[in-house]
């Protein structure tokens, strides 16, 4: 696979007229490809003092406007989020020898969609976003499987409410980098970059 791929190259010609849609197309091909877990991604955040974290998240959802996760606003990332608005994306395909690249603005998405894609989860992931506070020091195993119990006896006899403290987050990009491996470390690489006056241009970089 990852020959078929890196012969195939990324041509400026083939490319679509913006993102949203190249990643569209990539994306289709990494679940055609079997990759487990193609929207897994990389999620890199860093505090007010511009040290760096990361995590492995997974894509929820994606347009014109961003790229959408969910998390719990009090844990590392959200309170990273809360003091340095800025962050990256990365998808690491690495069977297809492709990598996609974003970086941008953090944002909330709206009350209204946290509450939709909240409603979509299986209810033993609905009770766990209410019993885990996420990043927080845990004394054991036990203490966890406690505040999981309390909650699943809290909202026995009804449905699970999305949790105040709980919701998406949309990374709203700057730049979108497409990186198609190539032999002798020649890869193609093709960047969206948004313009400060409005719309895109297209660049490649050098590998």
């Amino acid at each position: 696979m990852r020959r078929e791929y890196a012969e195939r190259g990324l041509r400026r010609a083939d490319l679509a007229a913006d993102w949203p849609t190249q990643f569209e197309r990539w994306f289709a091909d990494a679940v055609a490809a079997g990759l487990p877990e193609p929207n897994a991604m990389v999620f890199a955040t860093a505090d007010a003092a511009g040290r760096p974290s990361t995590r492995t998240v997974l894509l929820k959802g994606y347009d014109e406007r961003g790229l959408v996760l969910f998390t719990n606003y009090g844990s590392r990332k959200g309170a990273e989020v809360a003091a340095n608005p800025h962050g990256s994306l990365l998808f690491p395909w690495f069977a297809m020898q492709r990598q996609v690249v974003v970086r941008g603005r953090v944002e909330r998405v709206d009350r209204a969609e946290t509450e939709a894609y909240f409603a979509s989860r299986p209810r033993g992931s609905q009770l766990g976003a209410w019993a885990s506070e996420q990043s927080r020091v845990l004394p054991d195993r036990a203490a966890l499987d406690e505040a999981y119990r309390e909650v699943a006896e809290r909202f026995a006899d009804r449905e699970v409410p999305a949790p105040p403290h709980w919701g998406g987050l949309r990374v709203v990009p700057e730049t979108v980098e497409f990186w198609q491996g190539r032999v002798s470390r020649l890869h193609d690489r093709l960047r969206y970059r948004r313009l400060d006056a409005g719309g895109w241009t297209v660049e490649r970089l050098a590998p």
